[in-house]
């Protein structure tokens, strides 16, 4: 190899190359976005369809079929999901990874467009949400207030989101949580009647009222006047005096029949913080844009806002992303700076003082040349990308490691150091190249992964492929000069104690034991084969699981009431769940939501759309610590189940991409009363499980709907439309929206038509609705239509445009999600299932199992591609092999490792062994290389593996000293997500680089014939 040579003659450029890579590093150090996870989205969109008055059946055949088969025809299609309640239609589309987003974004609103115009006319609103990661709120405050006016603290939220949307670096800013004002004309309906007043009357003389039509301009000898005509309403005295209609011989004007007034809109949705009634305002951020920034704009923002906010009102800040970012970032910083202290003590310890700063100085400058190109690929600084920079900090200077020792070996032989230099670094520079490529492809796969997982993780094996590939150009070139200017030969006996106590070592108890494995060749390898074999019996005691809970001091309390209860008792259940909370010392503040999900503030939680009864309770602890967290939960759990009445469940957040919930089992069948009766025996073999809960089924309850039946016949003798029916119905009940009112400050307000009544409708409103016939006469409702009770489905649901069911739960904390999974899977198979009615398993099992097929094929390829180097390198097919014995021996240690540390087989764990194929074969590459090169130099068999074994045993020792020390700090305290991947590597190689220094020479002899002129490896 040329390249060291080059480097050294030319050593101002080379230093001059390393120091602009260095600077630019730093540069993208300090400017690449930070995040605590990164920002992920798989291509879709969901739909949103009001139609207010229709049941889920109708909802169903009229608006979801149709959209449904209209989607259907789109292209890279994963999965259609549906789901029908009273009123509202939510039809989700993914596709699948490598989509384009915004072209299937497109494509999605062409395709329900070109059925608009068969889908009923009375749809309130079609909605589109692309599905974007940007949507999680960076920071989340309060405006609490319980003296204040709902409209002063409107005002307020309005006046903060405002300023919130001006500052660089925030999407957009929303406020919530408060009710929408309304100019409210109240109708006396039986007064219409009585004066024989048609609704359609009402309605049709407020919007021509309420008309702002251009009368266009006329010209008047040189000049041109615009013609204003009758205009919009100024003030709601105008809307009073409307005229409607006469009534003997008198005008009859809308205040004659109706009170006109602003109001607030029903409550819908309301939230309190720590207690106090509460209007929230949130904001997002941009891609690629670094939140602390962000954050510090905000704080600047609220701190100007504070000085003008009224005493009534406290500004309290809910959430504060940079908060968990600061928290995450630091301690992963802190475990690199461990592992960068504990890998230069190892290499200080091992190889002296001089090639120790040498080989130290390789850390920093490859870190910082594979920042600059982890930025310019697009990615930003978070924990997926920061332990990939701790995974790489112990790999990253083997190739420093070996160069040094070899050069240093050369200059002992007596050369001089700057052909040392050249001669020591060529020697070994294809060794080091192609067992760097044999690391990096192990990462490569891992890289390619598709769907939202391999999206998750990538940025992790691309910091790791992009700083191994800087470290193997800095050994080559900069390593090489510095060393020939640094290093120093010394004494044997003038060596560090480590150093002469390794020597030692070597000397005694490693020859001896590899002249007794080289002696008995065969009774080695039988029982490094039992050993592996007795591993595998390991592996059903770990236990495999996906992702574990994030370590984030905060966790969501769902609270969900039987369809059809009304706000106010929800409202009661969610006083009670705050009530419990406001009392554990723990809890540093906690935010209720009523009527609604919380906003979204984690990337893999998306919230709940507004509905009557269910409320949300996020709650925020004073610190994290695992132990108070897990009791808390749990003890939370046990207080809230004796709730009656109401299903509470507490959850921490998880990890990973999302998933509708730890174990999901889909039901699909046609007819909904057969699938009900399914659903809850399934729900019934969930409860008998041990370890699950929360569980969750939507078919559990049904609803009472009051039914109105119309007697078409009747209805036709009187005249009266079947639309006005129904349209007086609701203007009655629920009120409709029949123009626009603009304040003087050009505010809108929905002007609403609505039944007189004192508060909240009632079955008594019912009998004072009367019906226009065409001829105008008002007709009772009661001789039209009767009133009955009718059952009915609470949702229903499509998967792929099937009707199914949804049953989701979740399991206790220390139980395996795997397998409570895999025992409900066993009592649905022997389940009497209806004809026509199946299950689909969803849930984290389903992603497991995706994703772990990713990382198999992923192990394939690695292995695939590191052989394909391996014979290019070795030009043989058996000595590879030799080289892949390292890997089997790995997995030895890595189960075990798994098995003493107590943690399962997880999906970071998987990449992890993953890894390993790459790192471990590194040591037996450098010692199949050597051994062929002292052979060439005409060595024979057993002398040649005796020297290779003792020469590269420091080396081999070392780098793998190096890698366990830096992945020690992250293994130790990275929490439950990295502690699994980290004992994989550490165990795995830990075994392997003990076992490779006996068994790869043990199998380079078996697998090779000695001749007398010549040898043969075949």
């Amino acid at each position: 190899m040329k390249l060291p040579k080059l480097a050294i003659d030319n050593h101002q450029f080379t230093i001059i190359v390393f120091l602009l890579l260095v600077a630019l590093g730093i540069l993208s150090f300090i400017s690449m976005p930070r995040s605590e996870d990164p920002q992920i989205s798989p291509p879709g969109t969901n739909i949103v369809v009001i139609y207010p008055g229709a049941t889920p059946q109708d909802m169903e055949e009229l608006v979801v079929d149709p959209i449904e088969e209209e989607l259907n025809e789109l292209d890279d299609i994963k999965e259609i999901k549906s789901q029908m309640q009273d009123g509202l239609g939510v039809i989700s589309i993914e596709f699948i990874i490598g989509s384009d987003p915004d072209e299937k974004f497109s494509d999605v609103i062409q395709k329900v467009n070109s059925v608009r115009s068969d889908l009923p006319e009375q749809i309130l609103s079609i909605d589109y949400w692309k599905w974007e990661s940007t949507d999680v709120k960076v920071m989340q405050v309060a405006l609490v207030s319980d003296q204040a006016e709902y409209s002063q603290l409107e005002y307020e939220a309005e006046r903060l989101e405002k300023m919130f949307e001006r500052i660089s670096g925030v999407k957009d800013a929303d406020r919530m949580a408060y009710p929408e004002q309304e100019v409210r004309v109240s109708i006396d309906l039986p007064k219409l009647a009585q004066m024989n007043i048609p609704l359609a009357r009402v309605i049709q003389s407020i919007q021509s009222e309420n008309a702002n039509i251009p009368g266009g301009n006329i010209n008047v000898g040189p000049k041109r006047f615009n013609i204003k005509t009758s205009g919009s309403y100024d003030n709601l005295e105008e809307l009073s005096n409307t005229v409607i209609n006469s009534y003997n011989g008198k005008i009859v004007y809308l205040k004659d029949v109706a009170d006109v007034y602003s109001t607030y809109q029903d409550d819908k949705y309301f939230a309190r913080f720590n207690g106090k009634r509460s209007v929230f305002v949130t904001a997002t951020q941009k891609e690629g844009t670094n939140i602390y920034s962000i954050i510090e704009g905000l704080d600047k923002k609220l701190d100007e806002f504070k000085t003008q906010l009224d005493d009534n009102i406290a500004l309290e800040i809910v959430l504060d992303q940079s908060d968990n970012v600061t928290n995450r970032l630091t301690g992963f910083f802190f475990n690199l700076l461990q592992g960068l202290v504990l890998v230069g003590l190892v290499v200080l310890l091992a190889v002296g003082f001089r090639p120790a700063i040498i080989v130290i100085l390789a850390i920093p400058i490859s870190v910082l040349m594979g920042i600059f190109l982890l930025d310019i690929s697009k990615y930003g600084i978070q924990q997926l990308s920061i332990a990939g920079l701790v995974i790489a900090l112990g790999l990253l200077v083997d190739n420093a490691i070996v160069v040094t020792e070899n050069i240093t070996r050369f200059m002992k032989l007596g050369y001089r150091p700057e052909e040392a230099a050249a001669k020591g670094t060529s020697q070994i520079g294809w060794a080091i190249t192609s067992s760097t490529i044999t690391t990096v492809l192990a990462f490569v796969p891992v890289m390619l992964i598709g769907d939202v997982t391999g999206d998750f993780i990538r940025s992790m094996p691309t910091i790791v492929i992009f700083t191994l590939s800087s470290s193997l150009l800095l050994s080559l070139t900069l390593t090489p000069y510095l060393s020939s200017k640094f290093i120093k030969v010394v004494a044997n006996d003038k060596e560090n104690f480590i150093r002469r106590a390794l020597d030692k070592f070597i000397a005694s108890t490693y020859r001896k034991r590899l002249n007794f494995a080289l002696n008995r060749p065969k009774l080695t390898v039988v029982m490094a084969v039992i050993i592996f074999i007795g591993s595998l019996g390991l592996f059903p005691l770990i236990g495999v699981s996906f992702f574990p809970k994030s370590d984030r001091p905060q966790f969501m309390v769902d609270i969900e009431l039987p369809t059809g209860t009304n706000l106010n008792r929800t409202d009661e259940a969610a006083k009670f769940v705050e009530s419990v909370i406001r009392e554990r010392d723990e809890i540093k503040s906690y935010a209720a939501n009523i009527g609604k999900g919380n906003p979204r503030i984690y990337y893999n939680v998306i919230p709940k759309n507004e509905t009557a009864h269910y409320a949300q309770i996020f709650v925020t602890m004073k610190e994290f610590d695992e132990d108070v967290l897990e009791n808390t939960v749990n003890e939370l759990r046990d207080e809230f189940s004796l709730y009656p009445g109401a299903d509470i469940k507490v959850k921490t957040f998880e990890q990973g991409p999302p998933v509708e919930a730890p174990i999901a089992i889909r039901l699909i069948g046609e007819n909904l009363s057969t699938l009900r009766n399914v659903s809850l025996e399934i729900e019934n073999l969930f409860r008998q499980t041990e370890g699950v809960i929360n569980i969750n089924n939507p078919l559990r309850t049904t609803k009472a709907d009051l039914k109105v039946n119309i007697n078409k016949d009747k209805a036709a003798m009187y005249g009266v439309p079947i639309f006005e029916i129904d349209r007086t119905i609701r203007t009655a009940i629920a009120g409709i929206t029949i123009s626009e009112f603009k304040d003087a400050e050009g505010k809108e307000f929905d002007i609403v038509l609505r039944a007189q009544m004192d508060d909240e409708p009632t079955y008594d409103n019912l009998s004072n609705i009367y019906v226009s016939s065409v001829t105008g006469t008002q007709v009772p409702l009661a001789q039209l239509a009767s009133i009955e009770f009718e059952a009915s489905p609470l949702e229903i649901n499509h998967y792929d445009l099937d009707r199914n069911v949804l049953v989701t739960a979740d399991v206790e904390t220390g139980v395996s999600v795997n397998e409570t999974t895999r025992k409900i899977i066993t009592s649905l198979e022997d389940y009497n299932w209806p004809k026509g009615y199946s299950y689909y398993v969803a849930g984290e099992l389903e992603s497991q199992q995706e994703s772990f097929g990713d990382m198999s094929k992923a192990v394939l390829i690695a292995i695939l591609g590191i052989l394909a180097v391996l014979v290019l390198q070795f030009r043989s097919l058996s000595q590879p092999m030799i080289v892949f014995s390292a890997i089997p021996l790995a997995l030895i240690g890595s189960f075990i490792a798994l098995l003493i540390s107590g943690y399962t087989f997880s999906f970071l764990a998987f990449v992890g062994l993953t890894s390993l194929i790459g790192i471990v074969v590194n040591n037996s590459i450098i010692l199949v290389d050597y051994t062929n090169q002292l052979r060439r130099e005409g060595k024979q068999l057993i002398e040649a593996l005796k020297i290779a074994g003792e020469t590269r045993f420091l080396p081999i020792i070392v780098t793998t000293a190096t890698t366990i020390g830096g992945l020690l700090p992250l293994t130790l305290t990275g929490g439950s997500l990295w502690a699994p991947m980290g004992w994989t590597i550490i165990g795995g190689l830990l075994v392997s680089t003990v076992l490779t220094l006996i068994v790869v020479p043990v199998l380079y002899k078996l697998f090779t014939v000695e001749k007398k002129n010549r040898d043969s490896i075949f």
